[in-house]
């Protein structure tokens, strides 16, 4: 079978796996400073690709700043929050049904942005997509077991804006990196996201990284698995044209994650967090479903 057939569920898959890694690796560090250790492997990694591939690396000074600066929301901000927020208590499962909002906020942003106005199908997909978190992330609110209302709410919240940041970063991309070797750019944002990630270690935590094999693990898949074998699957698909046919299968990252979550952590698949996968499954895939079904030019 060719790699094109299965490459966007494989990205899926890759990419779902992150917020398992996110939980596991809270086990033996502090999120910021994985991370900080993450992104300069990664951009060493990609630059040695880089080099090896002879790469073209951009030629003006203000693509460098917009690579970096995507960089700082991309990832920085983005799995700096979202690690933040799985590290003090937000479910790995939750955490994933939350990041199904990435495509909603982007489709509420795009008219105000880029001009695009949305089908009724659309909004109500939008509806759907909030109505599906408030029911997943209700139990972690309301629920028995919640003895501190705010120190629940205060995750979850920096898990949202975390889609924002990401969300602001993607449309930010779109608008003004449209052109350019895709490896070197990924080089210069993961050094964007070490800009932002390595002080705030720096200043909030002590460091700590435990050397366990464990660990060492999580830190090799993060970087191969994550960084290296999700970003270049996203690159072979923008080289091939199948960006539609992976934002068509996003959908699937909440159940990946809630099922990942319980096999590796015995994350309870409870009612709430079924039913408010399925209603944002929907809704994403209402919002989405126009722009699945219409080519770019690059695919036409």
């Amino acid at each position: 079978m060719s790699l094109d057939r299965f490459a966007p569920a494989v990205f899926v898959f890759l990419w779902s796996t992150g917020w398992v890694v996110a939980k596991y690796a809270a086990l033996h560090s502090e999120p910021f400073t994985f991370l900080s250790i993450r992104y300069a492997l990664s951009a060493l990694a990609f630059l040695a690709l880089c080099l090896v591939m002879r790469a073209q690396w951009p030629k003006s000074r203000a693509t460098w700043l917009r690579a970096i600066y995507s960089g700082f929301f991309l990832h920085g901000f983005y799995l700096g929050g979202l690690w933040w927020a799985i590290a003090n208590g937000v479910p790995a499962g939750i955490s994933g049904i939350i990041a199904a909002l990435q495509p909603l906020l982007t489709a509420m942003a795009a008219p105000f942005l880029v001009g695009e106005r949305l089908q009724q199908t659309q909004k109500l997909g939008l509806g759907l997509g909030f109505v599906g978190i408030a029911i997943a992330i209700s139990p972690k609110l309301f629920g028995p077991a919640t003895a501190d209302l705010a120190h629940a709410a205060v995750p979850l919240m920096i898990n949202l804006v975390a889609m924002g940041s990401v969300t602001y970063g993607t449309l930010y991309q779109k608008k003004h990196l449209q052109s350019g070797d895709l490896r070197t750019i990924a080089t210069l944002q993961y050094v964007g996201a070490l800009v932002l990630t390595l002080p705030l270690s720096l200043i909030f935590e002590r460091q700590h990284f435990d050397g366990t094999a464990q660990a060492y693990g999580a830190l090799i898949w993060s970087v191969f698995g994550l960084s290296m074998g999700g970003v270049g699957l996203l690159l072979y698909l923008i080289r091939r044209g199948q960006v539609s046919r992976a934002a068509s299968l996003i959908y699937l990252m909440p159940p990946a994650v809630a099922l990942e979550a319980f096999v590796a952590f015995g994350e309870p698949l409870t009612l709430p967090l079924i039913v408010g996968t399925a209603v944002v499954v929907t809704g994403v895939y209402l919002t989405n479903r126009r722009a699945a079904g219409r080519q770019t030019p690059a695919e036409a």
